[in-house]
């Protein structure tokens, strides 16, 4: 079976940036360390991460720097992307680190969002007793809270009481999912929000 887990990017909260009118920090100044203080660097970096194009290809496991909670998943295949809210470019602060939720204290009603894509294989024996290869894949997209929005019994809704969906790490509700397992009886569309499944819906609002 998958994973089955959402996976966000391995790095620490950056703080609130100034506006664009501030002297930043960019990538390609090659000055700027991620929470592990590895140097980012455009392109790849070993673990798949390619922060310039705001998303990562490889390992779940190495999502997560090959952390021993996770190896039971290590095979898995993982794709993230995400927008600037989530994690921008540039350090607009100083603190060394790729800025966050820009112009807001916290993540709620700055727009971000997040999306994984999962796949992976497994063996099973079918009926007749024979050992076969399934087939697995999942994807989510994950949006921060608007501004207004409330959470009740693990489900963010907005300031009209519309369900958005269930909550994930706090700030971000799922928005939707899709899960293709048929050896289990999964064949496509797990949640969609009632609201809105579109990413653009939760942009960035006024804070």
């Amino acid at each position: 079976m998958k994973a089955k887990w959402v996976v966000g990017i391995s790095l620490v909260l950056g703080a609130v940036c100034p506006g664009l009118g501030a002297q930043c920090t960019t990538i390609q100044n090659g000055i700027l360390v991620n929470s592990a203080g590895e140097t980012l660097a455009v392109g790849y970096d070993r673990w798949g991460y390619n922060y310039q194009a705001s998303m990562f290809n490889g390992k779940y496991c190495d999502s997560y720097r090959d952390a021993s909670w996770c190896q039971a998943y290590k095979d898995v295949d993982l794709q993230m992307k995400w927008n600037d809210a989530w994690l921008s470019t540039s350090d607009c602060t100083g603190d060394g680190l790729l800025d966050r939720h820009h112009g807001f204290t916290s993540y709620l009603g700055s727009g971000a969002w997040l999306t994984n894509h999962q796949k992976g294989t497994y063996t099973y024996v079918d009926s007749r007793g024979k050992l076969k290869v399934a087939h697995w894949f999942y994807f989510v997209k994950i949006v921060a809270a608007p501004t207004g929005a409330v959470l009740t019994g693990g489900v963010w809704y907005d300031a009209d009481g519309a369900e958005i969906g269930p909550e994930v790490w706090g700030e971000f509700a799922i928005i939707e999912s899709v899960y293709n397992d048929p050896v289990f009886g999964a064949t496509g569309l797990e949640f969609h929000s009632p609201l809105n499944s579109g990413l653009g819906t939760y942009g960035p609002q006024q804070n």
